[in-house]
Parts: structure tokens; sequence; C-alpha cells
């Protein structure tokens, strides 16, 4: 395990991976760490004067200290908004782990936590041979689970968690984030969960306003007291 850093994945896209990753940069900090977001990966990118730029990855540097280098915090910005290996071919680039090791590897050099955030859900491939696993293990990161919860959550969670430890790597701990305020029996469904998942649930995240900023403090400084 890497104790500077966190893989941070969800059950699925679009589940809150960016908001629990600032979340927990914002936390880190509120607790006197030096914290640098990375999204080695990310597709859907925008043309700007000084090139591809991810939405994502903007929030995860805005919300960084010390600030890093757009290069560093993400190394494969690709135009396309689709699946990353199909974003990859579709620029003629086949993404590979040694440009984000060594981004990593810089970023680590000036930091004490580093949140790095991944792109859909765990199985999503990077290549034809290459596989977000594969990332994590070379980088030798735990990794944390973001489980959105709305109806088919359990499915999603449990498989996620088979596919981690399936892939040699080390869940260190998992938080529920009410993507959903409407969703019924929740806490019944996050009762199932720390029934089944051999890892700690370190957090429930309340649902947030689109405005909001901080969240819950309390909260997301309890997950990062354990990371």
């Amino acid at each position: 395990m890497n104790a500077q850093g966190v893989f941070v994945t969800g059950t699925d896209t679009g589940i809150g991976k960016t908001h629990s990753s600032v979340r927990l940069l914002r936390a880190h900090r509120a607790l006197g760490r030096r914290a640098i977001g990375m999204k080695p990966v990310a597709s859907g990118c925008r043309e700007t004067t000084e090139g591809l730029r991810n939405e994502d990855a903007d929030a995860l540097i805005a919300a960084s200290d010390p600030t890093p280098a757009y290069a560093e915090c993400n190394p494969y910005a690709l135009p396309l908004a689709i699946a990353p290996h199909l974003a990859a071919r579709a620029a003629g680039i086949e993404i590979a782990i040694e440009p984000i090791a060594l981004a990593y590897r810089q970023l680590v050099a000036t930091a004490d936590r580093l949140v790095v955030e991944g792109v859909g859900g765990w199985a999503v491939p990077l290549s034809a041979t290459l596989m977000q696993a594969d990332l994590v293990r070379a980088l030798e990161l735990p990794v944390l689970l973001v489980v959105g919860l709305r109806l088919g959550c359990i499915n999603h969670a449990l498989m996620s968690v088979r596919a981690i430890a399936g892939d040699g790597c080390s869940l260190v701990g998992w938080i529920a984030n009410r993507i959903d305020p409407a969703m019924a029996c929740a806490d019944a469904n996050i009762e199932t969960l720390r029934e089944r998942i051999h890892a700690p649930l370190l957090g429930v995240i309340a649902h947030e306003s689109p405005r909001s900023v901080d969240g819950d403090i309390d909260a997301w400084s309890h997950v990062a007291q354990q990371l």
C-alpha cells in the first residue's frame, strides 16, 4: 500500500467520484496536509487556448494545494466523451502506464496525500491490453469505492468489490454517496452492504445541492483521517 495515495473508483460513471475526490482533498487540506488530485485519464475534454482540458481534472486542480501542472494532473486528455479506450483510439493514442507513473512520481514529491480519480467504473478498459487494475497495481494504490445510493446499488457495489479483489487490489474502504435523496430504504441498503463488504464504511455523504461547496465537513474529515 502506498501511504501517500488512494485510488477513487465508483460503482458506475456519474456516481460522484469527482465530488468525493474534491471533498476529500479539501478535508486533507483542512487537516494541514499538502493534498493533490490526479485524473490520469479523462475523456470528454474541451479545446482551450492551452490545449485540451477536462472539467473533472480542473475541479481536482482547484481543490489541490500545492497546485499541480495540468499535464501532471491529467496526462491523458481525450476529446470524445466515450469510454477511454475508444476515445484514445479515435485520437490516435494508446494509453500506457509509464507516462501516468512518471506524473504520479512527480506529484508524490510535493504532496502528503494524493487522491487519484479513476475513469468510469472499475472495469472500464484503458486500452486493448490495459485495465484500470493494471494502473492501480503499478502505482501500488489502495482503492476507495464510491457507492452511489440509488436503485441497483447493492448489485453494482458487490460486483465492484468482487472485481477489485479478483484483480489483486486492496479495498481500503467505501463511502456511501446519497446521490438520490428520494431513494427508498437507503439506510437498509447501506446496512446490507455493511454486512457484505469486508472493508470499512468510511462515511455516508449527505445529498448536496449543486451550489454546495464544502459539503458535510465533519463527514469528510472523518474519511480523510482514515486515509
